[in-house]
């Protein structure tokens, strides 16, 4: 038997798109004399459809889709895609088993992924282990529960994404019924280095089951917060055979394996977060771009470390995007086909194409610095971006003269710190955006993890925009990945950025500003966050998991009680962040990772204790 598995690129309910890709990717398999195709979970209506799962209608459109368009294309072939399925009133997130045109099985999944960035039991619900029925659609009856398949000499069973991860899952059974080969496919959404994990699951799951076990997610940026890396693995008895390269920005992924031919296994590939980083911010950003149908992004560049970023994820996303379509292909994925005759012989493509898709300006103050605009500058010529210069000393003095007037008194650094500082962060918000709609491009916010954490950023002004791509990274992560993007991706105009110490540049050059001066070293926050935020743990719980770390024991309480507070006064803001793409293992993202409440008592009892420990 020769199998493939194949991730496709897919946006919630876009049906012709959707079954485009997995008839496309089909044939090719055909092609390929392949005998049986495995498509990712939910792969025809997509899996980020939220709320539209609970209508009764989506199902059926998913279900019409499948009949109508990609069954007539299955004949002489088993594949098997995803879709939901209601039954008995109940909704189930399903693998379709078809072979030769015909839908043979309808496999329900038996465990729902409901932590971290999935809410599964929101829309659907769970199928008990090792019970058979059957589901009655437009008057024909299809088997659908626990069953195993024989098809092409082999018994054939799934674990469908979130099975695979539990203590006792489906494939436990399948082995005990001598299945041959366990079919995974999965919408497991992207996080620095968890490909590792991954691959010694499926490497493992074969040893176990003593089968083939074929793993097949995503594909890109689907709905707007969730990368899928795609990723294909492929493994018999304990060694793994395939895997495929990850963070494509082709529509679809074929990786193919003759069980019947002698294999060499391959190893178990490492991952490198700063690699990874880059390419799957870069894929998010030609998603983001091709499926809003916007004519390219705005930034605000500042000379500072986090739009420095977000800049060269655009140049990485051209970079990428030219050497992996093709100038014809990428152009058509940014919607801008026609470009193709002026650029088809200029030898200059990526910077030419940042012209055209990148405009940035560097709006700067009485109190920013030369430093700054040099490294604005540099980086801007170095990728090719349209650059802007101009301040916006006038539009603050005018809303400070204003304020004064109804005041009857003067504004003062003594006295009105965060507002004289917040009015230059909002009075760059307008004309910014002002590119944006004249150009109908997305504008880019620069918020990180580490500043969302503590609010450390002004609403409406530098967290304004219509997308956050590094809102879930760590500010240390972003420090160190420039200093890797400066030597391994060669940029060598961030040797300006990588010699400043971040600052908003908001005070007056005398008082010498940076952010660590404001908040706590950096690496002090992400540790206290990691504990307090991913790891749920109090004020008293986090001291304890930290002291050995620090030498000053009452400086460490001093950090912490600082976050808490930030923390909880800072959750309004986290609320209306722009949406920002998942890159680790836990974000601040009250919409998809972290919920708190707006309102609380801010940790009043858990400080007091904090306070009273040795």
């Amino acid at each position: 038997m020769k199998i493939a598995g194949a991730t496709v690129n897919q946006t919630p309910m876009d049906w012709s798109g959707n079954a485009a890709n997995i008839v496309e990717a089909t044939k090719k398999a055909k092609e390929e004399q392949v005998d049986l195709i495995c498509f990712p979970e939910l792969s025809i209506c997509g899996y980020g459809c939220e709320d539209n799962f609970l209508s009764d209608w989506l199902w059926q459109y998913a279900f019409e889709t499948l009949n109508n368009v990609i069954l007539p294309e299955t004949a002489g072939i088993s594949i098997c895609v995803g879709t939901p399925i209601k039954y008995k009133d109940k909704l189930y997130n399903a693998a379709i088993y078809i072979k030769d045109g015909e839908i043979q099985f309808i496999i329900p999944k038996q465990n729902l992924a409901n932590d971290g960035v999935h809410y599964e039991p929101r829309w659907f619900t769970a199928w008990p282990s090792g019970v058979k029925s059957e589901v009655f659609i437009n008057g024909r009856g299809y088997a659908f529960g626990d069953y195993i398949i024989e098809d092409l000499g082999e018994k054939i069973a799934f674990e469908i994404c979130e099975d695979a991860w539990r203590t006792i899952r489906p494939g436990i059974k399948h082995a005990e019924k001598g299945v041959g080969i366990i079919l995974n496919p999965s919408a497991s959404h992207f996080a620095l280095r968890k490909s590792e994990t991954r691959q010694q699951l499926v490497i493992d799951s074969s040893k176990q089951f003593n089968c083939t076990y074929l793993y097949t997610n995503l594909l890109g940026n689907e709905a707007g917060r969730m990368i899928y890396d795609g990723e294909i693995l492929i493994a018999t008895k304990g060694e793994l055979l395939q895997r495929n390269e990850l963070l494509s920005f082709q529509h679809y992924n074929l990786v193919t394996q003759d069980l019947s031919a002698d294999s060499t296994p391959i190893a178990l590939q490492t991952s490198n977060s700063n690699s990874e980083f880059h390419k799957a911010t870069a894929l998010a950003l030609f998603d983001y771009l091709k499926k809003s149908k916007s004519n390219g992004f705005v930034l605000s560049l500042s000379g500072g470390a986090d739009s420095s970023c977000c800049a060269l994820i655009v140049s990485e996303m051209v970079r990428i995007g030219l050497k992996t379509l093709g100038l014809h292909r990428f152009l058509e994925g940014i919607n801008h086909s026609s470009w193709f005759d002026e650029l088809k012989d200029d030898s200059n493509k990526p910077q030419t194409i940042c012209s055209r898709i990148l405009t940035t300006a560097y709006q700067g103050t009485k109190n920013s610095g030369t430093a700054t605009l040099e490294a604005a500058t540099a980086l801007a010529e170095e990728i090719g971006a349209t650059f802007h210069y101009w301040t916006i000393d006038d539009e603050v003095e005018g809303y400070s003269r204003k304020i004064e007037q109804a005041l009857q008194r003067k504004l003062t650094w003594e006295t009105d710190d965060i507002t004289l500082q917040n009015i230059q962060a909002r009075a760059r918000s307008p004309i910014i955006w002002m590119l944006a709609n004249i150009q109908n491009a997305l504008l880019l916010t620069t918020s990180n993890r580490s500043e969302g954490s503590v609010g450390y950023t002004t609403m409406d002004g530098d967290t304004s925009g219509s997308i956050a791509p590094i809102a879930a990274i760590d500010k240390p992560f972003i420090i160190q990945w420039l200093k890797w993007a400066e030597t391994v991706l060669g940029y060598g105009s961030l040797n300006y950025v990588n010699s400043l110490a971040p600052t908003a540049e908001l005070r007056p050059s005398n008082q010498t500003q940076t952010d660590e001066t404001d908040l706590m070293p950096y690496p002090t926050l992400l540790a206290i966050e990691q504990e307090a935020i991913q790891k749920h743990k109090s004020p008293v719980e986090v001291y304890k998991a930290l002291f050995e770390k620090f030498d000053d024991k009452l400086l460490l309480k001093h950090h912490i009680e600082k976050f808490f507070k930030l923390w909880t006064r800072n959750q309004w803001k986290r609320e209306r962040l722009a949406p920002s793409f998942h890159l680790d293992d836990y974000n601040v993202d009250p919409k998809t990772w972290c919920r708190f409440p707006i309102l609380s008592s801010g940790f009043t009892e858990e400080l007091k204790a904090l306070e009273n420990i040795n």
